[in-house]
């Protein structure tokens, strides 16, 4: 044993101090431990892959429905934009037979293409709202499912994690 004035002490006797029992026990451990810890490594490795992958489709499959989402909207403001040309072509040809037509005519006419023409901004702006709201509503559920693929994915990860330092615990 070796002292220093400090009263910090050194004992270089192998056999009392059990180094070799400690180098033995923990080359035993090392060696059994080594094959358990691997195979569960590799299962979790496996089961985090997995759940990559299917995140991957997933994510793949919510790309495909956005870009078919966007082109529904591309037609969709196409025929918008057909359906007020429409509707402006009729107001003019409308506004052109109302001037042909006498002083009366022209005012019970003019009365009935306002109406028709508030009904028919109606129905536009309606369909227009219908068609926005369902591509919010398809937009929503695309954000949602890609948020909860996140989720899934992070859960699968959190619940291995924990299984892995359940098993630790047990041994």
């Amino acid at each position: 044993m070796i002292t220093n004035h400090d009263g910090i002490s050194f004992d270089f006797n192998i056999f009392e101090t059990n180094i070799v029992n400690l180098l033995i026990l923990n080359s035993l451990v090392f060696y059994f431990g080594k094959q358990f810890l691997t195979k569960i490594l590799v299962e979790r490795q496996q089961k985090v892959f997995t759940a990559i992958q299917e995140a991957e489709k997933q994510l793949e499959l919510s790309r495909l429905r956005l870009e078919e989402s966007e082109k529904q909207l591309e037609q969709t403001s196409i025929v918008i934009k057909q359906i007020i040309s429409e509707a402006e072509n009729t107001a003019q040809k409308i506004r052109a037979s109302i001037l042909a037509q006498g002083k009366s005519e022209i005012e019970r006419l003019a009365i009935t293409t306002q109406n028709n023409i508030k009904n028919a901004e109606i129905q536009i702006k309606n369909k227009i709202q219908k068609h926005i709201v369902s591509i919010a509503i398809e937009r929503v559920s695309i954000k949602l499912k890609q948020s909860i693929t996140a989720d899934q994915h992070k859960l699968i990860i959190e619940n291995n994690i924990s299984k892995l330092g359940g098993l630790r615990n047990e041994y």
